[in-house]
């Protein structure tokens, strides 16, 4: 059965990250023990991903690069923000071991829209934080092999199209803080 719409599709692959002019850095590993599994056609992975796997079946390798812009895009500098060290107070208390320097802390926009931000510096009124995506700026280069594709089960398709997340980032999803370099598109990235 080949790659296409609404199938499950279980990957194993390294994930190599390579900033212009630098030598390619292992990433991440989904392994045959751990690997990705997620609902193609979705839109739960980045579509430049999508695209490389689609029509391949179980068995076929697959090796390829993803430009920065067409997966996280380019860091911007603007994206590096000073926040008010009081928005982070929880009933009036600063938590300075959940927000430290390299933590990744749980934001929202005023949208409503949740946002994973890493703090880079805390102040004495201020909380420096990076909201760019980790991989921001990185070209993104899988090599795997398809280990299944099959159609879903009713309870399956009904999971993945009411909100569940891909196993890249545990079961269902991330946790509130957290962020997965997988290459899907759930609400932890």
């Amino acid at each position: 059965m080949n790659i296409s719409e609404k199938k499950i599709v279980t990957v194993s692959y390294d994930l190599f990250v390579q900033a212009e002019k630098e030598t390619p850095e292992l990433m991440e590993s989904a392994t045959s023990e751990n690997p990705l599994v997620f609902c193609f056609g979705i839109g739960m992975m980045l579509q430049k991903f999508e695209n490389e796997l689609q029509d391949k079946k179980t068995g076929d390798s697959f090796d390829f690069t993803i430009a920065c812009d067409d997966a996280y895009g380019q860091y911007n500098e603007e994206h590096v923000i000073d926040l008010p060290k009081s928005i982070f107070e929880v009933e009036g208390k600063f938590d300075d071991e959940m927000v430290a320097i390299g933590k990744i802390v749980p934001l929202m926009d005023a949208e409503g829209n949740r946002l994973s931000a890493e703090v880079l510096a805390v102040n004495e009124n201020d909380v420096s934080v990076d909201l760019n995506h980790p991989l921001a700026g990185e070209n993104l280069h899988f090599k795997g092999k398809v280990l299944d594709v099959h159609e879903p089960s009713e309870e399956e398709l009904a999971s993945y199209l009411n909100g569940g997340g891909c196993s890249g980032c545990g079961s269902g999803g991330c946790d509130e803080g957290e962020s997965s370099d997988c290459g899907c598109n759930c609400n932890c990235n």
